[in-house]
């Protein structure tokens, strides 16, 4: 899991074309696809920017739970996250501020395996919570858009 202490931010560039929703993204050396579905017109050549955006979760979770339980020595095997993204009527959801129209729901299934005491899988759980990519999505976010 980088942190701004250890490496520079990943340069991201996503190629397109206008005739169509698939995508090549560069993030430093790695390069892979984003597309939509073909019933959304796409050609389903890679996952769609929502799939994206859950995989940055679920994996920025899976390592900082992970990382938690290894300074500790906890007995900690393996870490299964799965994500779910909806649109939700705002008058559905207690919790949220918003209160009129929809609003976008993650719904994170966090499976711990290994020999955790109760105490330690409910810090690990309140841990999952601290991963840098879950305090972005949940803070003010400010984006900047050019043309260059």
């Amino acid at each position: 899991m980088a942190t701004t202490e250890q490496a520079e931010p990943a340069h991201v560039i996503v190629h397109g074309k206008a005739g169509g929703f698939a995508q090549e993204v560069e993030i430093d050396s790695h390069e892979l696809y984003a597309d939509e579905p073909v019933s959304y017109g796409g050609t389903d050549t890679g996952p769609t920017p929502y799939d994206l955006l859950l995989a940055a979760l679920g994996s920025c979770t899976s390592m900082t739970i992970g990382l938690y339980a290894r300074k500790r020595s906890w007995p900690l095997e393996n870490i299964i996250v799965s994500l779910r993204h909806s649109k939700i009527h705002a008058t559905d959801c207690e919790e949220c501020e918003t209160k009129e129209g929809k609003i976008d729901r993650i719904e994170l299934d966090i499976q711990l395996s290994g020999s955790l005491t109760d105490e330690q899988r409910a810090k690990l759980i309140e841990i999952a919570g601290k991963c840098p990519v879950h305090q972005t999505l949940t803070s003010e976010i400010n984006i900047k858009t050019r043309v260059v």
